[in-house]
């Protein structure tokens, strides 16, 4: 029985793995944003394997459900910085305005992203 409990515990401390989302990329804060600053005032927000990445903070992006009839998905962001942890819900999905852009809603709060251009070697 100890080994049991032992295995059903670890099992309950495994990180969960990050995913790829639909909206994979890293985008700008505003028009004048720098995309190579990732996570700071003026410079770009990232979302990369189901983790966003924003100004000194980040957010595991977990419990994706598809928005019937909308392209958007609702996800459960565990995040942390600024020496905090909290859940928060957010809608994210594709700008219909800006090819590449995205909209991200928090409660009250809607925020709308162009896309960075890939860098080219």
């Amino acid at each position: 029985m100890g080994r049991r409990f032992a295995s059903a515990l670890a099992l309950t401390f495994v990180p969960a793995l990050a995913v790829a989302t639909p909206y994979d990329g890293t985008y700008r804060q505003n028009a004048n944003s720098e995309c190579q600053l990732v996570g700071v005032d003026g410079g770009s927000l990232k979302i990369d394997d189901g983790i966003f990445y924003g100004v000194e903070m980040e957010c595991r992006m977990t419990r994706p459900v598809t928005v019937v009839s909308m392209d958007a998905t609702l996800y459960t962001m565990r995040c942390s910085g600024s020496d905090q942890i909290w859940t928060e819900r957010a809608m994210v999905m594709n700008d219909a305005e800006v090819e590449g852009g995205i909209i991200m809603i928090w409660d009250g709060y809607a925020f709308r992203y162009s896309r960075c251009n890939e860098p080219t070697e």
